[in-house]
C-alpha cells in the first residue's frame, strides 16, 4: 500500500531510527524493519557455509549458522498475536522518485538505483563506478583487465567493497578486482566516504576510509504471482557474448528462492593506435592480444520473511574466470602470453530480529574460499616456465545489536570476529594465518535541525605463519565523528562534516612475498576531514527536484607502505616511507524536468579538483609533486529522457592529464580524455511478458586514451541488449 504525503512525517532510517523531514517528493511504504534502501527493498545479508570437508572452524560456523535457523524457528513458533496489546508501526521507510537520502547524509554517500545504472551505459561495475565523484579506477583496459577502487587518492585497500551487507576480503593483496561483479543482478550501487549513516551494521563497516557496497536484488511479487522468471543476452564488438537467467520463486507466505546466473565470452581484440619513436613521431594501428575472457557466475538464495520484525537472508555464490592478461603495449609490440584462473565460492548467512521497539538484533556469518593460478610459459627459468598458485579461506562470524534509548537517540554494538589464511605452491612459503577481532560502539542522535554520530572501533590482530617470523600484533582504537545541520526549517539545505581516523593492515604480500615483503611493517594510518553544503527542493511542476552537493576535504596519509630498492637495485622491499596529503573539492548535481506528463529529462554531473602531493622526502625529486595516476581535475554527466515509446540516455567521463610516476615529467604524463556513450532503448509489453531492447555506442568518438600507461583502452563499440522478463 503507498500514498502520497505532503506533510511532514517521522520516517525510519535503515538503522531504525527516526528522522524528521519533509516527504512531498515521496511515496511512504510500510514494510519490515530489516536495513532497507531508498528504493524500500531490503538489504539482503547472508552467512556462509561449505558443502565439501569442513576443518573444525568451519564447523564451528556450520553449527552458528544451524544456531541461527534453531533460533529462526523458535521464534516462529512464538509469533502469536496479543489482541489486548497495542502494537506500533514497526517501520516506515521511502521509496523516493529522486535522490533525497544522499544530500541528507553525514558523510558523502553516492547512490545509482538499478533504473539509473540502465541509463548509464556500463556493463560491468567497475564502469559504473568510474562516474562517482572523487574516484580514480584502474583499468588495465578490456573486459578481462585489472579494475581496482581509489577513493580521494588513498589507495585501493582503503576501500572496502561489501556485497549485500558484507563486505569481500583478500588479504593476499589488500584490493578487491570490482571488474569481475555484473551489474545483471544489482539493484543498487552505493559509495560512501568515511562511513555509512547506518550504525547498525557490521563492525568491518566501520573500519575502512570509504565503502562501495554492491546490493543484489530481492525478490519482489505482483498479482499473486509466485514465479518470476528473466532472461537476458547481450553482444558487442569484440566478440561478447553475454547470456543471463534469473528465476525468483515463492515457496508460501514467508519463504522466497532465487537463483542467477550468467556467461560472459569475449576476445577483446580491439584495434588501438601504437605510437613509437623517439618522440612517439610513428605509429601504426594494432590489434590488442592476449585478451580473452571467459567467466561464470551463479548465485542461489533463501529468503525468509517470518514477520514485520524478523527475517534471515542465506546465499550462495560461485565465480570462476580464465583471462590472458594482455601485455603492456611497450618496445613497439605487446605479445603476452601469460594466463590468470580464478575460482571464488562462498556462502554468506544473515538473521535480523527485532525484539520490540527499542531492541534490535542481528547475527551474520560467512565461509569464502578462493583460488588464483599464474602462468607464465614463456619465463626462462630452471623450470621453463612460473606457475603459481595461491589458496585463500576465510572464516567469518559477527554479531550486532541497537538499542534506542529514546526515539530518536540510538546506541549499536557490533563485533566481528574473522579467520584468514593463505596457502600457495611457493617454496619457503610462510602460510600465514591472520585472526582478527573487531568491535565497534556507536551513537547516533537525530531531530528537526541536527543529525549527528560518532563511533570507536576497536582492531585487535593476531598473525601466525607455518615458516619464519610472523608479522607483530596489533591492538588500535579508531574514532568517527560525524554531523549534519539544517540551519533553515523551511529549506532542505544543510551543512555536514566528519572526522575520522582509520588504517589499513599490510597485506600478505606486503608481508611475506619472498625478498620483497617486510614483517617488520606497520599499518598505514589515514587522517581524513570532510565539511560540505548541500541543497535540494522541488521548484515547481516543471522541474519537480534540484539537488547540489559540495565537499571539501583534506585526507593525510602517513606510514604509507611504499616498495623501494635496499639492497641494491635489483632487491626492493615493502618499507613505511610514504607521506601524501591529499586536498580536494567534489561537487555535484542533480536536475530533473518534465515539460508533460509523460516525458521526464534527467540531467547529473559531477567534478573533482584534487592535489595529491608526495610529502614523503623533502628536496627528493618527488617531492611535492602529485602522485601517480591522479589527475587534478575529472569528471562525468548523465542524461536521459523517458517517453512512453523510447528512452535515451547520454553519458560521459573526463580525466585531466596525470602521470605514471611520481616525477612529473613528460615521458610519465598521460594525456586527458573523455569518453562518451549514447544508448537507445525501448520496453514493449506483450500480454504478461515484459521485453526490451537496448541499443549502446560506447566510446562514440573513438577516443585513443590509456588509463594505466601503454595499456590501450577499447575504441569506439556497439553493444546490442535483449531482455525478457516474465
Amino acid at each position: 500500500m503507498s500514498r502520497n504525503y505532503s506533510i511532514r512525517h517521522f520516517i525510519h532510517h535503515s538503522d531504525s531510527e527516526k528522522v524528521s523531514y519533509d516527504n512531498k517528493l515521496c511515496q511512504v511504504y510500510l514494510v519490515c524493519p530489516a536495513e532497507v534502501t531508498s528504493s524500500g527493498h531490503f538489504n539482503s545479508k547472508k552467512t556462509k557455509m561449505n558443502i565439501f570437508r569442513l576443518p573444525k572452524l568451519l564447523h564451528a560456523c556450520v553449527a552458528f549458522c544451524c544456531c541461527q535457523g534453531l533460533t529462526v524457528s523458535l521464534f516462529a513458533q512464538q509469533q502469536k498475536v496479543d489482541t489486548a496489546r497495542i502494537y506500533s508501526i514497526p517501520e516506515v521507510t521511502v521509496a523516493e522518485a529522486y535522490h533525497t537520502r544522499e544530500v541528507r547524509a553525514m558523510a558523502p554517500t553516492q547512490v545509482f538505483s538499478k533504473e539509473e545504472l540502465k541509463s548509464l551505459n556500463v556493463l560491468q561495475v567497475s564502469d559504473a563506478v568510474k562516474h562517482f565523484a572523487g574516484v580514480t579506477v584502474k583499468d588495465y583496459g578490456g573486459i578481462g583487465g585489472l579494475k581496482t577502487v581509489s577513493l580521494r587518492s588513498l589507495g585501493a585497500e582503503h576501500t572496502a567493497v561489501g556485497y549485500d551487507g558484507i563486505t569481500i576480503s583478500d588479504c593476499q593483496t589488500g584490493q578487491i578486482d570490482i571488474g569481475r561483479f555484473s551489474l545483471d543482478n544489482v539493484d543498487r550501487l552505493s559509495l560512501s566516504n568515511g562511513q555509512s549513516d547506518n550504525i547498525f551494521q557490521p563492525a568491518r563497516f566501520f573500519a575502512s576510509a570509504g565503502i562501495l557496497n554492491i546490493q543484489t536484488l530481492t525478490p519482489q511479487f505482483k498479482d499473486n504471482r509466485r514465479t518470476n522468471l528473466s532472461a537476458s543476452f547481450k553482444t558487442v564488438s569484440w566478440g561478447l557474448v553475454n547470456p543471463s537467467l534469473l528465476i525468483e520463486q515463492k515457496l508460501n507466505r514467508k519463504w522466497v528462492l532465487p537463483a542467477n546466473g550468467e556467461w560472459m565470452s569475449a576476445d577483446g581484440h580491439y584495434p588501438f593506435t601504437l605510437h613509437y619513436g623517439e618522440n612517439n613521431d610513428l605509429s601504426s594501428r594494432e590489434k590488442r592480444k592476449n585478451t580473452e575472457v571467459k567467466n561464470l557466475r551463479a548465485e542461489a538464495g533463501l529468503f525468509g520473511n517470518f514477520s514485520d520484525t524478523e527475517q534471515w537472508r542465506l546465499k550462495a555464490y560461485y565465480y570462476q574466470s580464465s583471462r590472458g592478461l594482455p601485455n603492456a603495449t611497450t618496445y613497439y609490440y605487446d605479445y603476452s602470453s601469460q594466463h590468470l584462473w580464478d575460482k571464488n565460492v562462498f556462502v554468506q548467512s544473515q538473521y535480523k530480529k527485532e525484539f520490540n521497539r527499542q531492541w534490535v538484533f542481528q547475527t551474520s556469518a560467512k565461509w569464502n574460499w578462493s583460488y588464483q593460478r599464474y602462468l607464465d610459459p614463456d619465463y626462462k627459468g630452471s623450470e621453463g616456465k612460473t606457475e603459481n598458485s595461491y589458496y585463500q579461506q576465510e572464516y567469518y562470524l559477527s554479531a550486532s545489536a541497537l538499542y534506542r534509548v529514546l526515539s530518536n537517540l540510538s546506541f549499536s554494538l557490533s563485533t566481528d570476529a574473522s579467520i584468514n589464511r593463505l596457502n600457495a605452491n611457493l617454496k619457503d612459503f610462510a602460510y600465514p594465518t591472520r585472526y582478527s577481532w573487531l568491535t565497534a560502539f556507536a551513537g547516533k542522535y537525530v531531530n528537526d535541525w541536527l543529525t549527528a554520530s560518532a563511533s570507536v572501533l576497536a582492531t585487535v590482530i593476531n598473525e601466525e605463519v607455518r615458516q619464519g617470523s610472523a608479522a607483530a600484533n596489533r591492538r588500535k582504537l579508531s574514532p568517527y565523528v560525524s554531523a549534519s545541520f539544517k540551519p533553515f526549517a523551511s529549506e532542505e539545505f544543510r551543512i555536514r562534516l566528519f572526522y575520522k581516523d582509520i588504517f589499513r593492515l599490510p597485506s600478505f604480500n606486503d608481508l611475506y612475498y619472498g625478498q620483497v615483503g617486510n614483517t617488520n611493517l606497520k599499518p598505514e594510518s589515514t587522517t581524513q576531514y570532510n565539511l560540505g553544503l548541500t541543497y535540494s527542493r522541488s521548484i515547481n511542476e516543471l522541474i519537480p527536484y534540484v539537488s547540489v552537493t559540495a565537499d571539501a576535504y583534506y585526507n593525510k596519509v602517513k606510514d604509507k607502505i611504499i616498495a623501494i630498492p635496499t639492497k641494491n637495485l635489483f632487491i626492493w622491499s615493502m618499507v613505511n616511507l610514504g607521506k601524501v596529503d591529499i586536498k580536494g573539492i567534489d561537487v555535484a548535481g542533480n536536475i530533473s524536468l518534465q515539460p508533460w506528463e509523460k516525458l521526464r529529462v534527467n540531467l547529473s554531473g559531477n567534478y573533482t579538483y584534487q592535489r595529491a602531493l608526495d610529502m614523503t622526502e623533502p628536496g627528493g625529486k618527488t617531492y611535492k609533486q602529485q602522485i601517480a595516476y591522479t589527475p587534478r581535475v575529472s569528471g562525468s554527466g548523465q542524461a536521459g529522457i523517458e517517453t512512453p515509446w523510447v528512452n535515451l540516455s547520454y553519458s560521459f567521463l573526463f580525466s585531466g592529464k596525470r602521470y605514471m610516476l611520481g616525477q612529473s615529467l613528460r615521458e610519465n604524463r598521460l594525456d586527458s580524455y573523455s569518453d562518451h556513450s549514447v544508448s537507445v532503448s525501448r520496453d514493449q509489453r506483450i500480454r504478461n511478458v515484459n521485453t526490451s531492447l537496448t541499443v549502446e555506442v560506447l566510446n562514440l568518438l573513438d577516443k585513443n586514451y590509456e588509463i594505466v600507461k601503454n595499456f590501450p583502452m577499447p575504441g569506439r563499440s556497439v553493444r546490442v541488449t535483449m531482455k525478457v522478463r516474465y
